[in-house]
């Protein structure tokens, strides 16, 4: 997680610096300062230092794994790596929420909106929990 944490938390600081370097020459160049594109900048700098600041404190709490040591070899990253769906109809649903959502927004619709958020809630609670029905569930 260390190196993940690195990347992002660089990929924050390119965002502020260009941010603010992006700010300084519209205003130099143009009369003005060109808002859209520095807040854009401004913004999507602070969603990578949201993400590299996650990484950090989870690399803090957990062992290191072998992308994050030097000395690694190929054959420490090998074996199961966790549980993948190999078909899941839930992340269609979802998008067709999002969709909704959307659409609702654009032609502001609240109670499109409204229902889009509920489908996603619905349809994100059914891909939650897919794997535990039957005989799987534990409250069985």
């Amino acid at each position: 997680m260390k190196l993940e944490a690195r990347i992002f938390l660089w990929i924050a600081l390119f965002c502020f610096l260009v941010a603010g370097v992006y700010a300084g020459w519209t205003n130099w160049n143009g009369g003005g300062m060109e808002v859209a594109g520095t807040a854009a900048l401004i913004l999507s700098g602070g969603l990578f230092g949201i993400s590299g600041s996650f990484f950090w404190f989870v690399s803090r709490r957990i062992d290191a794994r072998p992308e994050d040591r030097n000395d690694a070899e190929i054959v420490e990253g090998a074996g199961e790596l966790g549980f993948f769906s190999p078909g899941s109809y839930w992340p269609v649903a979802i998008a067709f929420g999002a969709m909704m959502t959307a659409v609702g927004a654009a032609t502001v619709q609240y109670w499109l909106m409204g229902l889009g958020v509920i489908f996603i809630l619905i349809t994100s609670g059914g891909l939650l929990f897919e794997y535990y029905t039957g005989e799987n569930s534990p409250l069985r």
